[in-house]
């Protein structure tokens, strides 16, 4: 097999957990190849680098494999090439320390307090 539906790739190398939550991916503009939006139906082939947009961060897979079929977590190395950028890991590694992401269940929103605090420790950073 040289070619799969990019969806049913997504899901099958594990970067999504269901074949419908990557369709919605990439009818959302989450998922792009060579900078265009592609439609889940589009076909990719080995060689290709996949982009997928998981807020706060862009993850870059360079395609080895194309499956269709959902394999072990063991053959992934086989299937993709992760090629993200490390600055996007600063960016995801940020967001984790600045607490937003952790915050206690049920605390609901951040207050004004918090956000102007979150703002001034995102400032510094730049």
């Amino acid at each position: 097999m040289d070619e799969a539906r990019v969806d049913k790739w997504l899901w099958a190398a594990r970067i999504f957990k269901t074949r419908s939550i990557a369709a919605d991916a990439c009818k959302n503009g989450r998922v792009t190849i060579g900078g265009v939006n592609v439609k889940p139906s589009h076909m990719v082939k080995a060689g290709e680098t996949v982009s997928v947009r998981k807020p706060p961060v862009t993850y870059s897979f360079k395609i080895l494999k194309t499956i269709e079929q959902r394999v072990g977590a063991k053959l992934l190395p086989e299937i993709y090439e992760n090629v993200t950028p490390p600055d996007q890991y600063e960016l995801l590694e940020m967001n984790r320390i600045s607490g937003f992401v952790d915050r206690a269940r049920g605390t609901g929103r951040p207050t004004k307090k918090d956000r102007r605090a979150m703002d001034a420790f995102i400032n510094e950073m730049e």
